[in-house]
């Protein structure tokens, strides 16, 4: 066992590896020892692999893999981990095992990863809190009357409690940089493409939704990315080529000066919380002490047809995914068998047609130019994260006269009252999250960063968004950052309390 486990970060455990001071078998258990003392306050893990994860530690690693014996765990959704459900909290797909590890993990097995299991996640990963029916919430480390975020909080909650030090995600409107923000974490939405999704997708949510993990440090995300990064066979599309040796050089490089615009306003929100807008105000004085020219500027963009651009994308995918999972599971598509919220979304999906889905991405496509031209005059541009702190868990699932609205929709779903209802919550759902969809719309990479807390001692989180195959210049002022500001010693209260 490590004594000193939560002190390092996953390249610091694989080079503790490589040296020989502590075994892969050392580093299972000692994390495995951590999530069962953890997780009964957090709910963070859905299904364990403990036997499998100590059998590969035994079978011997290749110690000059980047992350070589490290702990790791899937986020139970999109990736499959051969011989496990996969079942994205839907309760159908329970009992379903998927015969064959996709890409992805195939990439995380060859970097040395060691996967001891799968994390909670909302139902199809459709809203910013991770609270399923299924599972049940996942609670937030620093404090757990609050929930952790979405949709890959059960990984953001067991990396913040330092269960492992890095897990994977996914992010289809802000699913890794919320939690990242929620729980005081690095995370990365890379370039549409720059990651594999196949060989069972070609694309997610109309190309929305990426994968890669959420980490402790900066270079743990790009030395991640130099692992698992670039097209698979049959890929739709690829990222830019990556400009220079690695991601991970980036990181490490010198720092350059940037013009850098902010706002202090949400995107696609009413208003950001005053935490929110101190975090961006703090962070703009610091990148001035740093040299940076940073200017109050944001794009012209109408956030209204954006947000239902959003959502249409989304309730045309949760309506195929409501059919593919029902075909998985070998029974008919039935209501009962999804939560309310997903039900309704897909009855939108369903009702709409391919004139509807087709204007929804050409209004993302315009938004894209807008970013392209916005970029010409900056290197990266600010915002909060999010538009709240993290919140108690339940404020944010339907309850009360939501949900006596979304039955009203289950029982009676004209196309004319579901688009009402669509119309409204591009004003009302994302107002919480609505800094970060988007650029999953328009396919650039965008990065959380655990800058600040509040007074309450909770972690507030502001974003930067790179043009598209920017990663690079987004880890090097990362790096710049997370030197000048850091992070990595904070603890959450759940660490100090046990």
């Amino acid at each position: 066992m490590l004594s000193d486990y939560h002190q390092y970060d996953g390249l610091g455990l694989a080079a503790l590896v490589c040296e020989g001071e502590v075994s892969p078998a050392e580093l299972v258990d000692t994390a495995i020892a951590e999530i069962e003392r953890l997780d009964p306050a957090l709910n963070a893990i859905t299904q364990t692999l403990y036997e499998e994860a100590r059998s590969a530690a035994r079978e011997g690693v290749d110690r000059d893999a980047p992350f070589a014996g490290v702990p790791f765990l899937v986020k139970d959704l999109i990736a499959t981990v051969a011989g496990t459900p996969t079942t994205g909290s839907c309760r159908i797909l329970k009992e379903h095992r998927f015969a064959a590890d996709s890409e992805l993990v195939a990439r995380f097995r060859r970097a040395g990863l060691m996967i001891l299991g799968k994390t909670n996640t909302p139902e199809f990963g459709i809203m910013g809190i991770t609270e399923p029916v299924l599972n049940g919430p996942t609670r937030n480390p620093w404090d757990v009357s609050r929930g952790s975020g979405g949709s890959s909080g059960g990984s953001a909650a067991a990396v913040a409690a330092r269960m492992v030090p890095l897990a994977h995600g996914g992010d289809g409107g802000g699913s890794i940089r919320i939690p990242a923000s929620h729980c005081g974490l690095v995370g990365l939405l890379p370039s549409r493409g720059r990651n594999p999704m196949g060989p069972g997708l070609g694309e997610a949510w109309g190309g929305l939704a990426r994968e890669h993990v959420l980490t402790r440090t900066v270079r743990d995300s790009a030395a991640m990315l130099d692992c698992i990064a670039g097209a698979d066979v049959g890929a739709p599309y690829a990222a830019p080529a990556m400009t220079g040796t690695s991601f991970l050089a980036a990181a490490q490089a010198a720092p350059v000066p940037l013009t850098i615009a902010f706002t202090k306003e949400a995107l696609y929100g009413r208003d950001n919380h005053p935490d929110c807008v101190a975090a961006v105000e703090k962070t703009v004085k610091l990148l001035q002490d740093l040299g940076h020219t940073v200017e109050e500027a944001k794009p012209e963009l109408d956030r209204h047809a954006l947000a239902k651009a959003y959502l249409m994308i989304v309730c045309g995918w949760v309506a195929w995914e409501i059919e593919h999972s029902a075909g998985i599971a070998g029974v008919p598509v039935r209501s009962g068998d999804y939560e309310l919220t997903s039900w309704v979304m897909g009855l939108v999906g369903r009702k709409n047609g391919a004139i509807e889905l087709a204007k929804a991405r050409h209004i993302c496509d315009m938004a894209a130019r807008t970013m392209g031209r916005f970029h010409q005059r900056y290197d990266l541009f600010l915002t909060s994260t999010t538009a709240r702190p993290p919140v108690e868990v339940g404020e944010l699932y339907p309850s009360g006269g939501d949900a006596v609205a979304l039955n009203v929709l289950k029982y009676l779903p004209l196309k004319s009252l579901l688009n009402k209802a669509l119309d409204s919550l591009a004003e009302e759902a994302l107002s919480a999250t609505p800094n970060t969809q988007l650029f999953n719309q328009t396919g650039q990479p965008a990065l959380s960063l655990p800058l600040w807390q509040n007074g309450e001692g909770l972690p507030i989180g502001v974003q930067f968004a790179a043009p598209l195959g920017g990663e690079g210049t987004l880890f090097r002022i990362a790096s710049e950052l997370e030197a000048a500001n850091p992070w990595i010693d904070r603890q959450p209260s759940l660490l100090k309390a046990v």
